[in-house]
C-alpha cells in the first residue's frame, strides 16, 4: 500500500512537469489527469526522456481513446505525459466551467478504456510563510487569532472604502500614508489635527503592509475615508467626544460618496436623526458597524440599532446578536509617527470593519449584507468568513479572548 501511495505520488507530479514533448501545463482546479494503458503490443521505448511510440498505430490508437473521451464527457485535450515504466499515458484535460474536478474524475474513471482519473492537485513546499514585514506584527491578536497570512492569501480589501467617522486620523503617519483617500473636519469651531483614537482605528482597519514599520491592518489594501465628527477631550488619553450634528454630517457625507463600510467606535443615547441617516445607509448598501458599550442599555447606539454590526471584545448578555473580536493588547499607530497598545471595544469594532472590507473584496463587490461565520459562542471564524464557508475554521479554533471594556 504505501508503494502504491507514493508511485501515485509521482505519477501525479510527473503529470504535471512542465516542459513535456507536448506543452507545459500548470496545475489547477479546472483540470483532471486521465490515465490511458499503453498498447503493449505496439509500445517500444526509445531514447527520449518520457519514451515514445515506436509504432504509429499505437500511438493513434491511444489518440483516438483520448480524443472520444474528451468528446463524451465535454472536455478539452490539454497535452500527455507517457509513462513506460507503469504501463500508463497520462492525458491533461480541462473541464467546463462550473464542474467539480472531484466529479468529473469519478465520471471518466466508469469508462472502460481508462485505468483510473483524478483531479489535478496543486502542491507547494513545506517551508514556513515568513508573513509580513512589519514589526509588530507577530504582536498583533489578529495574527494567530484571524490567521491574518491565510486571511491576506484570499483577499487584502482592494477597492473597498471605509468610511472612519472618529477623531481625527495623523494621515501623515508611516502606517496610514497612501491609505487615507479623503480627511475631512466635521466638527465647528475646532481644526482638524490628528488625534490618538481615530489614528488607531484606521491602523487597525487599513495601516500599510509589508512597508518595514509599525502593524498590518486587517485590510491593508483598502482605502479609508477620515471624516472627524469626534474631538480628543483630554491629550493624555484616547477618549474623544461627538455630538448629533458633527456625527450627522459625518454620516450624510460617508452615504452620499457610497462608501462600503461606515465604522462607528463609539455610543451613547438613541438619536432619530443618526437613526434615519443609518437607515438611509443601509438601504443604498452600507454596511455598518459600531462598538457595544456594555454600560449602556443594549450596548449603546448605534450598536442597538437594528440593521448595525454590533462588536464586543467577549462574552455578554444581549438581545440581539454581538459579534466577538480582538479588544485588548491591540499594538496601533499615535500620531506623531509612534504606535502604542489599545484596548477596547473600538478597536474590535476596527477589526470586523477590516474584515468586513476583506469579504467585500473576496466576495466581488456584491450587494447585500455580510455574512459573518461564527466559531461559537459570538467569536468569527475570520478565515471561514472570507472563504465563504458554512462551518467552522479549518483545524483547531482559537481560543477565546477576554472580555475587554469599552474605551
Amino acid at each position: 500500500m504505501i508503494r502504491t501511495f507514493f508511485l501515485s505520488l509521482a505519477l501525479m507530479m510527473a503529470c504535471a512537469l512542465p516542459g513535456t514533448a507536448r506543452g507545459a501545463e500548470a496545475a489547477g482546479g479546472d483540470r483532471i489527469l486521465v490515465m490511458l494503458r499503453l498498447p503493449p503490443t505496439h509500445f517500444r521505448a526509445s531514447g527520449g526522456y518520457g519514451g515514445g511510440y515506436g509504432d504509429s498505430m499505437g500511438r493513434s490508437q491511444a489518440m483516438r481513446q483520448a480524443r472520444r473521451i474528451a468528446r463524451d464527457h465535454h472536455l478539452t485535450l490539454v497535452t500527455d505525459w507517457m509513462m513506460p515504466v507503469i504501463d500508463l499515458d497520462c492525458f491533461v484535460m480541462r473541464l467546463p466551467a462550473g464542474i467539480a474536478p472531484e466529479k468529473m474524475a469519478e465520471e471518466v474513471s466508469q469508462d472502460p478504456a481508462v485505468a483510473w482519473s483524478q483531479p489535478m492537485h496543486d502542491y507547494r513546499t513545506l517551508s514556513a510563510q515568513a508573513g509580513h514585514d512589519d514589526p509588530l506584527y507577530p504582536a498583533q491578536p489578529a495574527t494567530t487569532l484571524w490567521h491574518l497570512d491565510s486571511l491576506h492569501r484570499l483577499a487584502t480589501g482592494r477597492g473597498v472604502t471605509v468610511a472612519v467617522i472618529d477623531s481625527g486620523i495623523d494621515a501623515r503617519h508611516p502606517d496610514l500614508a497612501g491609505q487615507i483617500k479623503g480627511n475631512l473636519n466635521f466638527v465647528a469651531g475646532r481644526p482638524l489635527i490628528p488625534e490618538r483614537h481615530g489614528t488607531a482605528v484606521a491602523g487597525i482597519i487599513a495601516a500599510r503592509a509589508d512597508n518595514r514599520a509599525g502593524i498590518v491592518g486587517i485590510a491593508p489594501a483598502a482605502r479609508l475615508l477620515g471624516l472627524r465628527a469626534c474631538w480628543q477631550s483630554d491629550a493624555g488619553t484616547a477618549a474623544a467626544t461627538c455630538d448629533s450634528l458633527s456625527l450627522a454630517k459625518a454620516l450624510h457625507y460617508a452615504i452620499d460618496r457610497r462608501a462600503a463600510i461606515i465604522n462607528l467606535s463609539l455610543g451613547g443615547p438613541p438619536d432619530r436623526l443618526l437613526a434615519t441617516l443609518l437607515d438611509a445607509g443601509m438601504m443604498r448598501g452600507a454596511t455598518v458597524v459600531a462598538a457595544y458599550d456594555p454600560h449602556l442599555p443594549d450596548g449603546g447606539f448605534p450598536a442597538s440599532h437594528s440593521g448595525v454590526f454590533a462588536v464586543s471584545g467577549g462574552p455578554i448578555p444581549a438581545r440581539r446578536p454581538v459579534y466577538i473580536a480582538p479588544a485588548r493588547d491591540i499594538p496601533a499607530p499615535r500620531p506623531g509617527g509612534g504606535w502604542t497598545l489599545v484596548e477596547g471595544t473600538s478597536y474590535a469594532a476596527a477589526h470586523v470593519s477590516g474584515l468586513i472590507a476583506l469579504l467585500e473584496e473576496a466576495q466581488g463587490h456584491r450587494q447585500g449584507r455580510p455574512r459573518l461565520v461564527l466559531a461559537g459562542g459570538g467569536y468569527i471564524d475570520a478565515l471561514a468568513t472570507v472563504r465563504g464557508k458554512a462551518v467552522g475554521c479549518d483545524g483547531p479554533c482559537p481560543a477565546p479572548l477576554a472580555a475587554a471594556s469599552r474605551d
